[in-house]
C-alpha cells in the first residue's frame, strides 16, 4: 500500500465518523458503487486521476451515481475521490472499506466481527462452499444469494450484507482473505486489534479473556480473542495479529529444536 493511499484511507475513514444518517442502505449503496468502479477500467481511471482536479473528479461521481444514490453515499464517494490514490485499484479497494465501515456504523450492537470469522471458518471447513464462493465461472449475484442464505437467522444483517458483497466481486482474492481482511476492518472500526489464536484445543472463558488482556496490554488497544482449533499446534499457541505472529507452541519448539541438533 503505497504512501498516498495509506493518508487516502485516513480521509476516508474521517469523512465517515462524520457523516450523519449512515445506515444499511448507505453501506449497501457503497458496495454496489465499489462494483461499478471496479468493472470498468475507464470509470476508475477517471476518479484516480490525479492529474484531473478534485472538482473534476467530484463531477463524475455527480454525473454517475447522484440521482441513484443517497446524499450520505454521494458525500462520502466525494470524499473518497476528492484524495490522492497509489492506483485505481486502491480506489475501489477504499470504496469497498468505507462500505465495510459503513455497515458496521449503521449496526453498532451487532457482533459483526465475531459472525464474520464464524463464516470464514465455516468457508474453510467445507471446501465444496469454498470452490462455489471463489469460481470465476459462478453468477456474482448468485454468490451473494447463496451467502444471504447460509447466514439467515445465524447472522446480522450488517454481517450478511459484508459478506454477501464481497463474495460478487472477488478481485483475483481468496474468499477466506476477503473475509479475514473485513474482520481486520471492522475490529478497527471499533477501536481495537483481532487476534487469531491457534490451539489444540478449545480455549476455556477464563483462558480466552486472560490472554486478551494480556495482549490489549501489550498492544495498548483492546484486543478480541477468534480461536481455532489446530491439532498440528500440538501444545501450546500461536498468535497472529494482523503481520505480527506469537508462536509459543509446542510444534514451534521441537522445529527449532530439530533444526539446532540438525545444524
Amino acid at each position: 500500500m503505497g504512501s498516498a493511499t495509506t493518508q487516502a484511507l485516513a480521509a476516508t475513514t474521517k469523512a465517515l465518523d462524520a457523516t450523519s444518517g449512515v445506515d444499511l442502505d448507505v453501506a449497501g449503496e457503497l458496495f454496489a458503487a465499489a462494483r461499478a468502479v471496479g468493472d470498468s477500467s475507464q470509470l476508475s481511471g477517471a476518479l484516480a486521476d490525479s492529474a484531473a482536479s478534485p472538482e473534476a473528479r467530484t463531477k463524475v461521481v455527480a454525473d454517475v451515481f447522484g440521482r441513484a444514490v443517497s446524499p450520505a453515499t454521494v458525500s462520502l464517494l466525494t470524499a473518497a475521490v476528492a484524495q490522492h490514490w497509489s492506483s485505481a485499484s486502491d480506489l475501489v479497494d477504499g470504496i469497498e472499506e468505507l462500505a465495510i465501515r459503513a455497515a458496521v456504523v449503521a449496526e453498532p450492537s451487532s457482533d459483526v466481527e465475531d459472525e464474520l470469522f464464524r463464516f470464514s471458518r465455516t468457508v474453510a471447513e467445507n471446501p465444496e462452499l469454498e470452490l462455489a464462493l471463489g469460481s470465476r465461472l459462478g453468477d456474482a449475484s448468485a454468490k451473494g444469494a447463496l451467502v444471504d442464505s447460509l447466514l439467515a437467522g445465524r447472522a446480522s444483517k450488517a454481517t450478511s450484507l459484508i459478506a454477501a458483497s464481497l463474495v460478487q466481486q472477488p478481485r483475483e482474492r481468496r474468499v477466506r482473505q476477503l473475509l479475514s481482511r473485513a474482520t481486520r476492518l471492522v475490529a478497527d472500526q471499533r477501536g481495537r486489534k483481532v487476534a487469531t489464536v491457534f490451539a489444540a484445543s478449545p480455549l476455556s472463558a477464563a483462558q480466552a479473556d486472560r490472554l486478551a488482556d494480556a495482549l490489549s496490554k501489550r498492544y495498548g488497544t483492546q484486543v478480541s480473542i477468534n480461536t481455532v482449533v489446530d491439532p498440528t499446534v500440538v501444545g501450546g499457541l500461536r498468535v497472529q495479529i494482523a503481520d505480527d505472529v506469537i508462536d509459543a507452541s509446542v510444534s514451534a519448539r521441537l522445529a527449532d529444536l530439530r533444526q539446532r541438533l540438525a545444524g
